[in-house]
């Protein structure tokens, strides 16, 4: 019998629609799930009289297998994973490729890697953006892990994801967990190009009085400019979807949004490295608020309603304001999350290509968007680019942009319409570009009560002073220490 050129765990939406797309471009698949009903009922189904066999057994999908064998794992994220690939093991030989191509958190790849290898195994862990659509058609593939095993997988992988200008958008990203920390910043950079859009939606209907369909229109129309993306043009097709009855669907969805934690991971690991990652911050946290339903109902009838409508300007007028807001806070989200990238890279000893990261950002994923191709020509200009917001092309956008900003972020303030986002970013741009900063009080009330010291404007960096600030604690100073 054939042997098929690589195998597949997990007959999710997600699992069944990579192996079509496999199929589709020539490769044999042999697919197994651990519900074996799953697999005769796709290979019934929609995969049948497609090169892909099906199997009931790991044995079975092992030996159907051409060698070095590759077996991707599309399952839960977690034990899950870990439970496969010690079932796996045994019945593979050195030099065979175990992919896990789940949202699991980097660490956790970091770890099986290593333990594969220790096995003669090789591990890849990819991150895999598009939804349903993109597996079908094309996603982004994200892979890191063991660098001996790319280019065993690489022409699969590139010849199913996302093509833009005839480029793949799959590369190698870098070893152990370096491609899941990737789509872990994407999905944070998701998360806050999400929220950014619901508070322009929400300042469009409370403020600016906007029904449904004139919101589709100005999503449609923004669909065309800087702002064309997956995530706007999906927004105005939901604006314009009505219910059975004809009333616009959006009015009928409960406010309460839900997350599977990969824009947690990427808020604590901006903490755990120090960097300033405050709109994705904020956009998990309305998430979190947000699910707060009852608990909103009863604070609403005891704190009041929101403030009377006060509106300055013409309604063109504040949608150009809105789409200007949108516009500089995502740069400011991407300028952020690729900060985080270059910090966990220098921690990591990662050696992250980010014109490449944003390239395979270009198609398939769900942050697609025209904007990405020119974070891509900043970093081929300038590869050691500290922040997007210093490139010429983003400095120029966030300066033209930014009067529109502040006069969205006033138009949320006086009306009572939460917009952290927005002006999280704004106040991010501010105290980025901001010469001197209060953290010099700061410092002399982290010494005045813990003797923390401080440096000096007038003394070279590096040396740190105490004040006894009462006059009788001493002269003793705190370590000091940064976390």
């Amino acid at each position: 019998m054939e042997k098929a050129d690589i195998g597949l765990i997990g007959l999710a939406v997600m699992g069944q629609n990579l192996v079509l797309n496999m199929a589709d471009h020539g490769y044999r698949v042999a697919v197994f799930n651990r519900t074996t009903s799953k697999v005769d009922e796709f290979i019934n189904g929609p995969a049948q009289d497609k090169n892909i066999v099906g199997t009931h057994t790991a044995e079975e999908l092992v030996a159907s297998l051409q060698s070095p064998r590759k077996i991707m794992l599309m399952v839960k994220a977690g034990e899950v994973v870990d439970r496969f690939i010690d079932m796996l093991v045994p019945l593979l030989e050195p030099g065979d490729v175990i992919i896990d191509g789940g949202n699991s958190y980097y660490p956790d790849t970091t770890r099986r890697t290593a333990y594969l290898r220790e096995k003669g195994l090789r591990f890849i862990g990819t991150g895999i953006s598009g939804g349903e659509e993109g597996a079908r058609h094309g996603p982004s593939i994200m892979p890191g892990g063991d660098p001996e095993a790319w280019p065993l997988v690489k022409e699969i992988f590139q010849s199913i994801a996302a093509k833009v200008d005839g480029v793949p958008c799959c590369q190698w990203v870098g070893q152990d967990g370096a491609g899941h920390f990737v789509k872990m910043v994407h999905n944070g950079i998701e998360y806050g190009d999400m929220q950014l859009i619901c508070e322009a939606y929400a300042l469009m209907e409370h403020a600016l009085g906007m029904d449904c369909d004139r919101m589709h229109q100005v999503f449609r129309q923004w669909n065309s400019g800087v702002l064309d993306s997956y995530l706007i043009e999906i927004t105005a097709d939901i604006l314009a979807m009505k219910d059975e009855d004809g009333d616009a669907l959006v009015n009928k969805i409960l406010d309460t949004a839900g997350q599977k934690g990969t824009g947690k991971w990427t808020g604590i690991n901006a903490l755990d490295l120090g960097v300033p990652l405050t709109l994705i911050g904020e956009a998990v946290f309305a998430r979190v608020l947000s699910s707060l339903k009852d608990e909103r109902v009863r604070a609403s009838a005891i704190l009041g309603p929101r403030p009377d409508k006060s509106v300055t300007g013409s309604e063109e007028d504040n949608i150009r304001a809105l789409h200007d807001a949108l516009y500089a806070s995502k740069i400011i989200s991407y300028a952020q999350g690729f900060m985080l990238m270059r910090e966990a890279a220098k921690e990591q000893g990662w050696d992250l290509n980010y014109g490449e990261i944003a390239l395979m950002w270009r198609g398939g994923c769900i942050i697609r968007s025209t904007f990405l191709g020119n974070i891509k020509a900043a970093y081929d200009a300038n590869p050691q680019l500290e922040n997007l917001a210093l490139d010429a092309f983003f400095t120029d956008a966030l300066k033209t942009a930014e009067a529109g900003w502040r006069n969205a972020a006033v138009l949320a303030v006086r009306n009572g319409i939460p917009a952290p986002a927005f002006v999280s970013a704004l106040s991010y741009f501010d105290g980025y570009r901001s010469e001197r900063l209060p953290a010099n009080l700061l410092q002399a009330q982290r010494d005045y009560f813990g003797a923390h010291t401080y440096e000096r404007v007038d003394r070279p960096r590096g040396e740190y002073f105490h004040t006894d600030w009462t006059g009788s604690g001493g002269k003793v100073a705190s370590t000091t220490y940064e976390v």
